[in-house]
């Protein structure tokens, strides 16, 4: 079995979310998701919507994940790897080169992202809605 791991914060679920997760997943038969914490998302400068407990709830109802396990810090990935016995580490080709020290433990893939949407673009979007 072919197990693939890949992390993301995944804070208002869209269809860019959804399309990288199948191509992970179609590149192995078991795919993990490492789900960044409230709490490292703000160490990280970020705020989420949604609270951890609620995105892990999306991402488990999605047919291509397999297993959602909490991201605590950024250098818990070789841990992960080691006891989830990944085979390869995907991320979004915006991370390119990022996480290319974890070749000595796994494949390292980047896939490109859906060019038009994102969570930032969302979020600002909805800023310029006025609700009346």
């Amino acid at each position: 079995m072919k197990r693939v791991i890949t992390y993301g914060t995944f804070d208002l679920l869209h269809y860019g979310h959804i399309n990288i997760l199948q191509r992970a997943k179609e590149l192995g038969d078991y795919l993990i998701v490492g789900l960044s914490t409230n709490e490292f998302n703000v160490s990280k400068g970020k705020e989420s919507y949604f609270s951890y407990t609620e995105r892990k709830q999306l991402l488990e109802s999605i047919r291509y994940v397999d297993l959602v396990i909490p991201e605590y810090h950024w250098d818990q990935k070789i841990n992960d790897i080691k006891e989830y016995k990944a085979d390869l580490f995907v991320m979004g080709d915006d991370w390119r080169g990022n996480f290319d020290y974890l070749k000595d433990y796994c494949d390292v893939k980047y896939l490109s992202r859906t060019p038009e949407i994102s969570t930032t673009k969302i979020k600002s979007d909805l800023n310029l809605v006025t609700i009346k």
